[in-house]
């Protein structure tokens, strides 16, 4: 994993409010039993979240969080360094207090490396994206099982 389960959990979130419909708000009950989410947990990712700006949140039979920018706009790595901060990305992965490339350990050039296609990765994917991804797999995976049981009664 290259961020925490709070990240993870966030993301998840985040991916189901991009699929809540403009000026609706979605309550932690729900999006913690679509995500597969503990609730409890879920309730004080969100909380933060919405102090750092990222959700709208309402009280009430109606309420709850809803995205605050639109999910093209957010990205992972947002996710990643309001929920973890950056800090594990820049620290030697070796442990050492002193490695840079001036006094690299064994491991700095390929972690180098490795870490920039991580931020990349984060940097250029949105929510938006991921959500859009998780619908076109679960379009794909109801025409399999649609097709498996067209198959199974012409048998």
């Amino acid at each position: 994993m290259i961020y925490s389960r709070s990240a993870e959990y966030a993301i998840r979130a985040f991916v189901y409010l991009a699929s809540v419909p403009k000026g609706k708000y979605a309550m932690v009950k729900t999006i913690a039993e679509d995500s597969g989410i503990p609730a409890h947990f879920l309730a004080k990712i969100l909380q933060q979240m919405a102090r750092k700006g990222f959700l709208r949140s309402s009280k009430g039979p109606t309420g709850g969080f809803c995205l605050s920018r639109d999910p093209d706009e957010i990205t992972l790595l947002e996710i990643v360094e309001a929920i973890d901060g950056l800090a594990d990305y820049q620290r030697c992965p070796s442990g050492l207090d002193q490695c840079d490339d001036q006094a690299p350990c064994g491991m700095h050039d390929s972690w180098k490396e490795l870490r920039s296609r991580i931020m990349e990765y984060l940097e250029s994917t949105t929510i938006g994206d991921v959500a859009r991804a998780l619908e076109q797999k679960k379009a794909a995976l109801a025409s399999r099982e649609r097709s498996q049981a067209r198959g199974l009664k012409t048998s």
